[in-house]
């Protein structure tokens, strides 16, 4: 259990355990649970919008290129702070570190199972990936499972933190709404490679199979699924507050779902090609 989940256990009005007692038993610091996170400076969050748009477009930045690019604009960004905003946002180009999240070396790694294999059936081949969700004061992380065959994107959530719970409670969402897949890729951020999530996937006797280094192609359509999503909703609206970009990011992703024809599905929804897909594998 995370530190964070035991800090919330802590009930200040708990009628028989004082909150010394309680963080004595969940082993948890009292003096944590009068922290608060300090925000990022506005000048900080411009930096990572500015930085976020040009990571979507030019995904192969790395520090020192993200460094000119920003002075460029005329911000003067030192390669110190522009590191440390990129790990914060889980940013790192493609052909040194393809990998949203740091992993865990406490954490089994599993074999990329993928490597010629023919994808013709919805719920073959599920994916995961976390992105960065700039706002106008302060940011958030989305997770979304998607279904290869169809791209249709199956459930995702919204976090302040790049903890685990968010992306186990859509795993969880996906298994309930549409059944298990045969194989579920991800990249080898600690989020996916933890018990909490390959628990589930083991429990549900699902193949688990994981990028390697180099295999930033693998997660290919989960990266344009992230394209779209900020091109065509994010970058338009700079939300305010998390409801406001959980309403809004949910109406796209129905658009996206049922409505937006894709090219690469011979002009036809996820959606549509997500049912077609059960069909052919019945």
């Amino acid at each position: 259990m995370s530190v964070s989940r035991r800090q919330r256990m802590v009930n200040s009005g708990h009628a028989k355990l004082s909150i010394v007692r309680q963080c004595m038993l969940l082993k948890v610091a009292r003096s944590s649970l009068y922290y608060k996170r300090t925000g990022e400076s506005v000048t900080n969050l411009t930096l990572m919008q500015e930085i976020d748009r040009a990571f979507t477009e030019w995904p192969f930045l790395g520090v020192r290129q993200m460094c000119r690019y920003l002075v460029s604009l005329g911000y003067g960004a030192g390669r110190k702070r522009v590191r440390r905003l990129m790990r914060l946002m889980g940013l790192m180009a493609i052909y040194q570190k393809p990998k949203t999240s740091e992993p865990n070396p406490e954490h089994k790694r599993y074999p990329y199972l993928l490597r010629d294999l023919t994808i013709d059936r919805s719920n073959q081949v599920w994916s995961s990936d976390i992105t960065y969700i700039p706002m106008r004061k302060g940011f958030l992380y989305l997770v979304a499972i998607m279904d290869w065959h169809s791209r249709k994107v199956l459930s995702w959530r919204l976090s302040n933190t790049m903890e685990t719970d968010f992306c186990v409670a859509a795993l969880e969402e996906a298994l309930a709404k549409y059944g298990t897949p045969d194989i579920f890729n991800t990249d080898q951020g600690s989020q996916f490679t933890s018990f909490a999530f390959t628990s589930v996937l083991r429990d549900n006797g699902i193949h688990i199979s994981m990028d390697g280094r180099g295999r930033w192609l693998a997660n290919v359509f989960i990266e344009r699924l992230w394209r779209s999503l900020k091109y065509e909703n994010v970058y338009l609206h700079t939300y305010e507050t998390g409801p406001e970009a959980r309403a809004g990011i949910g109406r796209w992703i129905s658009f996206y779902n049922q409505a937006r024809p894709h090219s690469s599905l011979d002009g036809i929804t996820p959606e549509y090609c997500y049912h077609q897909g059960l069909v052919k594998a019945a």
